[in-house]
């Protein structure tokens, strides 16, 4: 196919090259019809599960297609990455496989499990470097690190290596499902799948629609786009850390620019109960940046409706310790938990009788935080009701107004919710 791309764009040979490469490295991954998501948006849906990868994500192809293409020279002086999470893991692995030695930056705030799961892949190869609180702050140093000592910077995702090896996801579904696709609907981070993904569709299937989606509290891509140049957010939400960047790269912005049909962007509440839909009905562990491609289904189900469509599941290292928080978030969502300060007298039945006046036989008190102060009339407390069906909201908000209840709804209230909940 004749190149009519402006500029760098991952080119069929090199991909072909990239997946030589990897032939024995990684995982041919499957790609599985999901029939729950079929019945449920009246659709062919298919899952390209990434999550099944050798490190549980698609990363490895791109770090290790890059690394292995340094020169003997280059492995020698050693390789440095920036990363928290499964770009880590790519490098670690890649080190171990290649016995080649490599240093990786990681924050402080890096949850233990992450941290040793780096290690178990890089084993004797790697060493971890823990280091500011941001990953903003160690990309910086690991920068400084290679500029210092003449060390390769592997990027997690603005180089051609790394696209090119992510391009070879896109390669395994058009061999698996050798037939016409609508739609594949792709996480953005920094924007190194999409963009290998991207162009390989671009010049194999060219009428397959390609979508994006990133988190709502990060959307620099979508943002960039809109500008019609790169533009660094000045805060994000990090809870999808795996697809949380405050700037994208200069070639994955420049390749999405040319590929991309459409760009959309889905709440952290709503990827929340995603992976918890995935597991609790299809046993499937997804991380958040891995669910994004399916929690965005319902903003295309008219336009999907009798489609085939794929969607990239692309990671699942999922830590256990935030499930508590995965499961508070989808309920905020879906409408289901909600908070209060209430100011209740001081007198005692004060409690029983809200209890007994204002929740219904299936609503539970999930949280409350309350000191009694018997010199003053009433006094605040901070109370957390979780609803068996969304729609008793308004029921209990009746009650609250029919009792004369003093109290603040503190879910419409960020600042003030962040602060005490």
């Amino acid at each position: 196919m004749k190149n009519k791309f402006i500029g760098y764009f991952p080119q069929y040979k090199e991909i072909i090259k990239a997946k030589k490469i990897l032939k024995n490295i990684i995982y041919e991954t499957p790609l599985q019809k999901n029939y729950f998501l079929s019945e449920k948006y009246k659709a062919n849906i298919y899952l390209k599960r990434e999550d099944l990868q050798i490190i549980r994500s698609y990363k490895i192809r791109g770090a290790y297609n890059k690394i292995i293409n340094l020169s003997n020279e280059d492995l020698k002086k050693g390789i440095v990455c920036a990363s928290a999470g499964n770009h880590a893991q790519g490098v670690a692995y890649s080190c171990n496989i290649l016995k080649i030695s490599g240093k990786i930056y990681m924050p402080n705030t890096t949850p233990k499990q992450k941290v040793e799961r780096v290690k178990m892949f890089g084993k004797k190869f790697i060493k971890i470097i823990l280091t500011g609180d941001t990953f903003d702050t160690v990309n910086e140093v690991a920068m400084e690190e290679c500029k210092k000592n003449e060390k390769i910077f592997i990027h997690p995702f603005d180089d051609d290596k790394i696209i090119e090896g992510q391009a070879t996801v896109g390669m395994e579904i058009l061999k698996q499902y050798n037939s016409c696709i609508d739609y594949i609907f792709i996480p953005v981070g920094g924007g190194g799948l999409i963009s290998g993904v991207g162009s390989y569709f671009k010049q194999t299937s060219p009428n397959t629609k390609i979508i994006g989606v990133e988190p709502k509290g990060a959307p620099s891509m979508s943002y960039s786009l809109k500008k019609g140049k790169i533009v660094k957010l000045k805060t994000i939400d990090r809870f999808i850390d795996g697809a949380s960047v405050k700037k994208v790269g200069k070639l994955n912005f420049h390749i999405c620019n040319q590929i991309l049909h459409d760009m959309e962007t889905v709440s952290e509440g709503k990827v929340c109960t995603t992976i918890l839909d995935l597991y609790n009905l299809e046993a499937i562990v997804a991380e958040p940046a891995g669910a994004l491609s399916i929690a965005v289904l319902d903003c295309y189900s008219d336009k999907i409706k009798n489609k085939t469509i794929v969607c990239i599941l692309s990671g699942g290292n999922n830590d256990i310790t935030r499930t508590e928080e995965i499961r508070e978030k989808s309920l905020l969502y879906e409408g289901k938990k909600h908070y209060f300060i209430v100011k209740f007298p001081q007198r005692a039945g004060s409690l029983k009788e809200f209890v007994n006046n204002i929740l219904g036989p299936k609503d539970d008190i999930t949280y409350f935080e309350y000191y009694k102060k018997t010199s003053k009339e009433e006094g605040p407390a901070i109370i957390g009701i979780e609803l068996s069906r969304k729609n008793e909201f308004s029921t209990l908000l009746g009650k609250m107004k029919k009792h004369k209840v003093h109290f603040q709804y503190l879910n419409k209230n960020p600042d003030l919710f962040r602060i005490l909940i």
